[in-house]
């Protein structure tokens, strides 16, 4: 089973594994091997020598054979020359617990006790062979460490590209929802008058195209403020323009107005609101009117924004009488609720007892302690 982490060994690490181990391993053919001639012994190691060089520079294609080549080389040499310890092991043993997941490298615990501890418990030598089983223990738990941190990093930044991704699409949602939807109904104003009133269908064509126009804007603002995100260092990321506020609300119920959907706008105290509580608070209404416009039938719509001391408090309610008032469930509200949660605050929607559909939101002025 995969933990959806990959870990590679780079060029640079199998070229540094291969030259440690050959100087490490060489200064063994100075000494006399237990087991045969001197000579034949000399050679067998240097041979043992070459093949682990072969083994670790494949480390990164076949991590697995090459552990085992290095655990039996390691267990090899021990043998000829008791006086030459299995370090290189130690280091191969931990680079394969960090290139495959843990449950896949279990089994190497085993042959690599055998190899590592074999020799000195074969020489009757204990404590140094419980010494390389705590050495082995220890790799490999390193290794398994190393790999769980970096899946740990890995899944971390993958999250943080999905919660991008999931706020890039919820603003472009918030950007153009509602300048389409006016150029929706505007178009089918045309249709209807287009026969009987040309004048006023033509009016309704420019009202479109303004809408249109505005929909470009509004998409232009929404990539440089994109890409002013992405790197906030770079020079001119601060030319993003500005974002909508409080004050721009007036303008949003006069698009409404245009579309049919009558708007009163109501504003309640006063005080300092920070420019992030003062987007949320236009989107959440934008958001809301533009539902009342695509689902509601309704006639008119009352926006109260009334800034008390520690919140601003946003209400929208309609008139509307169709189905589509008592679910407006979906991206839009799903959106609303998250901007409110992100500030601490609370957003409420729902069908009014009297008719119609009513949002309210309380975005707090200060971070919650």
């Amino acid at each position: 089973m995969g933990d959806g982490y990959t870990a590679r060994a780079p060029r640079w690490l199998r070229v540094a594994f291969t030259v440690a181990s050959v100087a490490v391993s060489v200064p063994v053919l100075t000494l006399d091997p237990v087991i045969g001639a001197p000579v034949v012994g000399r050679l067998l190691a240097a041979a043992l020598i070459a093949v682990q060089a072969a083994a670790l520079w494949r480390l990164g294609a076949q991590p697995r054979l090459a552990t085992v080549v290095v655990l039996v080389v390691s267990a090899g040499l021990q043998v000829l020359f008791p006086a030459f310890g299995p370090g290189i092991a130690f280091v191969v043993l931990c680079t394969y617990a960090w290139l495959r997941p843990a449950v896949a490298t279990l089994w190497i615990l085993v042959p690599a006790v055998l190899a590592v501890c074999g020799p000195a418990a074969a020489r009757g030598q204990w404590a140094l062979a419980a010494l390389w089983l705590g050495a082995v223990l220890l790799a490999w738990s390193w290794g398994a460490l190393a790999r769980a941190r970096g899946a740990r990093r890995q899944a971390e930044r993958r999250q943080a590209v999905l919660e991008e991704r999931a706020r890039i699409a919820r603003e472009l949602h918030d950007v153009l929802s509602h300048t389409v939807s006016v150029m929706v109904v505007q178009a089918a104003a045309a249709d209807d008058v287009f026969d009987a009133n040309p004048q006023q269908a033509r009016e309704a064509l420019r009202r479109t195209e303004q809408a249109g126009r505005q929909a470009l804007t509004e998409l232009r603002w929404f990539m440089r403020t994109v890409r002013a995100d992405a790197d906030a260092d770079s020079e001119g990321s601060g030319e993003a323009g500005p974002q909508p506020t409080l004050a721009d609300v007036e303008r949003l119920a006069g698009t409404m107005g245009e579309t049919g959907l009558r708007v009163t706008v109501r504003h309640e105290g006063r005080g300092e609101v920070p420019l992030g509580v003062q987007l949320s608070a236009y989107r959440i209404v934008q958001e809301a009117l533009t539902n009342t416009l695509r689902h509601a039938r309704a006639s008119q719509a009352e926006v109260l924004l009334q800034i008390c001391e520690s919140e601003v408090y946003v209400r929208i309610r309609d008139d509307g009488t169709s189905g589509g008032t008592t679910n407006r469930a979906g991206h839009g509200l799903l959106g609303m609720r998250e901007r409110a949660d992100l500030l601490g605050g609370t957003l409420r929607a729902g069908p009014r007892p009297d008719g119609g559909f009513e949002v309210d939101a309380r975005l707090p002025l200060r971070e919650p302690v």
